[in-house]
C-alpha cells in the first residue's frame, strides 16, 4: 500500500492529486523550483523538496533531482501528473529501479506510444487508419496545409500548421525548438493538416489482470494554438457505430502494448466522419475531470489502486449526464493569446464544491426515470460545478509555466443544461488581476455552432474576431459609472449629510468611458437620464438602469477597477486626471507584451536594416511558448536593444522602427 505520494509536477494538477491523497489517508510530497517557493501546490503538501533554479529545463525536467526528493522526503511513489515528465521512460525506470511505487504505465509502454511517430507505427501494423506521414523535406504544395508536430509531450507545445512551402523550414526549427524546452525532446514530425476536423478522445484505464475499460469519449476540438479551450463528455453528434469503433480501437491500442494504468487514445475525425488515430497519451489528461463526472469516479484513486495492484472491476460503470470544462488562462485572445502574468487579487466561483469528492454523484431522485445507464434525462436532479484550480486570491501567475489559472466543470443531466451552468458560473465568477479568456469562454459556451454540437478545431479562426470584439450595449459605460460612485465614497465623499456640495460635476475616467456625476445632499446624481442612483459603498452599488435595478461589486487594485454583476463582469484601466510625459513611447517602439526570456533576433537585424511590416524581428519565450514580435511598419530598425538570453519585463522597448513614411517627411 502506498503511504506518501511524491507529485513530480506543479501548479493544479499537483493540488488535483494531492486531494485525492488527503481524502485516502496518504501522505503527500511537493517538487518546487524557485519561481514556485510559495505555491499553492507547495503550501497544500505535507512536505515540499526544492529544486534549485526556475526554467522547466533545470527543475521539474530534472527527473534525477526528482528521484532524489523523492528518496529524501520518504515518499514510496511517485505521480507524474501531465506534461513535463509525465511521458518520460527513462524517469519511469529510475522511479522503479530507485525502489519506488511508478504510477503510471510500465516504461515499455510508455516507449512504444509516447513517441508519436514510433506510435503510429505501432498502429499501422494494427491496421488503425492513419494519416500518412510527409517528408518536409521533399513536400510539394499538393501536400500542404502541413502540421509540424512534437514526437514527445503534448498540450500543443512544438505544433505548427504550414501553409506556404517557403516557411516549411522556419517553422520546422521553431518547433523544434519548443519542443526540446517543454519536453527536453527536440524530435518534430510532419503530416497533412486536415481542415475543420475533430478532435476526439478514449479514456482508457487497464489492470494487470487483463482487463481494459473504454470509459466513454470526450470531444476537445475548440482549440487554440493546438492546445484545448473547451472539453466535454461524451463526445456529441457521434453514431452508435462510430462510437464503438473508437473505443474498440481504444482497448486494441492498450492491450497491444501491454498497457496499464490511465491513458488516453486520440483521433481525428475528418468532416466525412473518418476517424484517424492521432496518438496515445501514456498519463492522466488535462480534461480527465469530465469523465469522472460521468462516469462517477475518481480517476487518480484508480490510479494509485492500479499501481498497488488491485483488479479493475469486469465492466466500468454506466455513463449518465455530460460534463463540460473551460480552461480558464491567465492571457489576452485579442492580442494573439498572450500570456498575462501578475498578481491574482481575487478568484472566486460561486457554487463550486459543493457535491463533495471527485467522483461522487448527487443522488438520482427516486422519482424520475432517469439515472446512471438510463437513456432518459433525470427530472430534477441539481447541477454540479467543480473548480480545480492551481491558484488562490494572493498568488502571483509567474512567466515560466503555463498560464492555466483553473478548470471549471460544469454536470448536468443533459448537455444544454451544462453548456447553462457552465456559461452563468463562469459570467458570474470574480476574477481580479490578470487579463483572462473568461468572456471569450462564456462567449463559445453560448455560440450558435457549439450549443448546435457544430465542432472542429478550426471554430476560433473562423470566429475569435466575434467573439473578442467589444460587448455590445451599455455594460461598461454602466460599470464605469459603478466604478465612479464607489470611488467616490471611498475617498470621502459620502452620501447625505450638511456640506459645501460642489457646483461643477465630478469626472472620473475608466477605460474608454468618462463619467460625470454630482454629489447631492440626498446622495449622487449621474449626468445620463437612464441611470438613476439607488444605493452606494465603497464595494457595492445599486442603479436603476432603464427602470431596472442592478447591483455592481466594485473592488479597485491598482491601475484597474473590477466591477462584477450576474450579467458580467468588466476589468477598466483607471484614467489619472493627468497624464505622465514619460510615459510616452516613440512612434515605432516595439514593447515586450509580457515578461519573458529574448531567444532570439532575426538573423541579420542590426541598426539600419530594412525590415517589412509584420516581419517578425524578435522572439520572446513567456509560459514556455514562444511569442514573435513583429516590424508595427515598414521602414528603418533605428533602435535595437533585445539581445538572446536577456530577461524583459512587460513593456520593455525591445526595438524601434521607424516608418518609410516618416521617413519622407
Amino acid at each position: 500500500m502506498i503511504s506518501t505520494l511524491l507529485v513530480a509536477n506543479r501548479g493544479e494538477i499537483a493540488c488535483r492529486v494531492f486531494r485525492t491523497c488527503r481524502e485516502r489517508g496518504i501522505g503527500t510530497v511537493a517538487v518546487f523550483s524557485d519561481a514556485d517557493a510559495d505555491a499553492l501546490h507547495v503550501r497544500e503538501a505535507d512536505t515540499a523538496v526544492r529544486l534549485p533554479g526556475a526554467a522547466p529545463v533545470d527543475t521539474y525536467l530534472r527527473g534525477d533531482l526528482i528521484v532524489k526528493a523523492a528518496l529524501a522526503a520518504g515518499a514510496d511513489a511517485v505521480h507524474p501528473g501531465y506534461g513535463f515528465l509525465s511521458e518520460n521512460a527513462g524517469f519511469a525506470r529510475a522511479v522503479l529501479d530507485a525502489g519506488r511505487v511508478w504510477v503510471g504505465p510500465p516504461p515499455e509502454a510508455i516507449e512504444a506510444m509516447a513517441s508519436k511517430t514510433r506510435a503510429k507505427e505501432l498502429m499501422a501494423a494494427a491496421g488503425v487508419p492513419l494519416l500518412a506521414p510527409v517528408d518536409p523535406a521533399s513536400a510539394t504544395e499538393a501536400d500542404l496545409p502541413l502540421l509540424i508536430k512534437a514526437a514527445a509531450g503534448g498540450g500543443g507545445r512544438g505544433m505548427r500548421v504550414v501553409r506556404s512551402l517557403d516557411t516549411v523550414g522556419e517553422e520546422w526549427e521553431a518547433a523544434r525548438a519548443e519542443a526540446r524546452s517543454a519536453f527536453g525532446d527536440g524530435e518534430v514530425f510532419a503530416e497533412p493538416y486536415v481542415e475543420r476536423g475533430r478532435h476526439v478522445e478514449v479514456q482508457i484505464l487497464a489492470d494487470a489482470h487483463g482487463t481494459v475499460w473504454a470509459l466513454g469519449t470526450r470531444d476537445c476540438s475548440l482549440q487554440r494554438r493546438h492546445q484545448k479551450v473547451i472539453e466535454e463528455c461524451p463526445a456529441p453528434g457521434l453514431t452508435a457505430e462510430l462510437r464503438s469503433a473508437l473505443t474498440d480501437a481504444a482497448v486494441a491500442a492498450a492491450r497491444a502494448v501491454e498497457y496499464r494504468g490511465a491513458g488516453t487514445v486520440e483521433f481525428l475525425l475528418s468532416p466525412a466522419g473518418r476517424a484517424y488515430f492521432l496518438e496515445m497519451n501514456t498519463r492522466l489528461q488535462v480534461e480527465h475531470p469530465v469523465t469522472e463526472e460521468v462516469f462517477g469516479v475518481d480517476l487518480v484513486a484508480l490510479q494509485l489502486a492500479l499501481a498497488e495492484g488491485a483488479p479493475l472491476p469486469p465492466s466500468p460503470p454506466a455513463p449518465y449526464g455530460h460534463a463540460i470544462e473551460a480552461r480558464l488562462y491567465a492571457e489576452n485572445p485579442s492580442h494573439g493569446w498572450a500570456p498575462q502574468p501578475g498578481p491574482v487579487h481575487a478568484w472566486e466561483v460561486r457554487g463550486a464544491g459543493e457535491d463533495g469528492p471527485y467522483g461522487s454523484r448527487t443522488a438520482w431522485p427516486a422519482t424520475t426515470t432517469g439515472g446512471p445507464g438510463s437513456p432518459e434525462p433525470a427530472l430534477g436532479v441539481r447541477p454540479r460545478l467543480r473548480v480545480d484550480a492551481g491558484y488562490e486570491a494572493g498568488d502571483s501567475v509567474g512567466v515560466h509555466y503555463d498560464s492555466l489559472l483553473a478548470k471549471v466543470v460544469a454536470w448536468a443531466p443533459t448537455r444544454d443544461e451544462a453548456v447553462r451552468r457552465l456559461a452563468d458560473a463562469l459570467r458570474r465568477a470574480r476574477v481580479h488581476g490578470p487579463v483572462t479568456n473568461r468572456e471569450l469562454l462564456v462567449r463559445s459556451l453560448l455560440h450558435p455552432d457549439f450549443t448546435g454540437g457544430r465542432l472542429d478545431t478550426g471554430f476560433y479562426d473562423r470566429h475569435l474576431d466575434a467573439l473578442t470584439a467589444p460587448a455590445p450595449g451599455d455594460g461598461a459605460r454602466v460599470a464605469a459609472v459603478a466604478a465612479a460612485l464607489a470611488d467616490a465614497v471611498r475617498r470621502g465623499h459620502p452620501v447625505g449629510g450638511w456640506r459645501n456640495l460642489a457646483s461643477q460635476p465630478q469626472t472620473k475616467t475608466y477605460g474608454a468611458h468618462e463619467v460625470r456625476y454630482h454629489r447631492t445632499r440626498d446622495g449622487f446624481r449621474v449626468e445620463d437620464d437612464t441611470l438613476r442612483v439607488v444605493a452606494v459603498a465603497p464595494d457595492r452599488v445599486g442603479l436603476e438602469v432603464d427602470g431596472v435595478l442592478r447591483h455592481f461589486d466594485v473592488a479597485e487594485h491598482g491601475d484597474h477597477v473590477y466591477v462584477d454583476s450576474p450579467a458580467g463582469s468588466y476589468r477598466l484601466r483607471v484614467h489619472p486626471r493627468f497624464t505622465d510625459p514619460r510615459t510616452a513611447t516613440a512612434p515605432g517602439s516595439l514593447l515586450a507584451p509580457m515578461p519573458g526570456t529574448v531567444v532570439r533576433i532575426a538573423d541579420g537585424l542590426g541598426v539600419g536594416s530594412t525590415v517589412t511590416a509584420g516581419q517578425p524581428l524578435v522572439w520572446l519565450e513567456a509560459m514556455k511558448m514562444e511569442h514573435r514580435i513583429t516590424a508595427p511598419a515598414s521602414g528603418t530598425l533605428t533602435a535595437l536593444h533585445a539581445a538572446p538570453g536577456s530577461q524583459v519585463e512587460v513593456g520593455a522597448l525591445l526595438a524601434v522602427v521607424t516608418d518609410t513614411a516618416q521617413e519622407d517627411t
